[in-house]
């Protein structure tokens, strides 16, 4: 499962122009889901993710998590962070879950967000199309690959 991580200062998402979810301060969150992803690449992805210290404390350093500043998290599933693009000039999603796989893993990986958090998660709508909006504050993204743990 691989994660990219957009501090923002405000975020939304909206399908078919309906807001289905907006957040202030906190963490907009792709997940690009593959099929050999379980449990065990969750429960590492939010463990990290909310226990990055991406925001700045009060001397402007960055020392604090998601949970430190009491932040709000939007995850948003994106097959696209899978792409394979070494041959030729279409990418490839075939590393990609197929939604019998993708939606109940994202499914989870929203609940445990939830579950860390203490508060619900904003979301979007698995397989629709999405206008999504951020603000990056820094900007600051951080990439997570749970196959490749650095």
């Amino acid at each position: 499962m691989r994660l990219v991580i957009q501090r923002v200062s405000s975020a939304s998402v909206k399908v078919e122009k309906s807001m289905v979810s907006e957040i202030g301060t906190g963490l907009l969150i792709l997940a690009g889901i593959e099929e050999a992803d379980d449990n065990d690449d969750i429960e590492w992805l939010v463990k990290k993710s909310c226990q990055l210290r991406i925001f700045n404390d009060s001397e402007g350093i960055m020392n604090l998590s998601v949970q430190d500043v009491e932040g709000e998290i939007i995850v948003v599933s994106q097959f696209t962070l899978h792409a394979a693009t070494k041959k030729g000039n279409r990418p490839s999603y075939i590393r990609a879950a197929r939604p019998e796989t993708a939606i109940p893993l994202y499914e989870q990986l929203v609940e445990a967000f939830t579950s860390t958090l203490r508060k619900p998660i904003g979301t979007g709508v698995f397989g629709a199309h999405m206008e999504v909006s951020l603000v990056n504050d820094g900007p600051v993204t951080i990439i997570l690959d749970s196959k490749n743990r650095e």
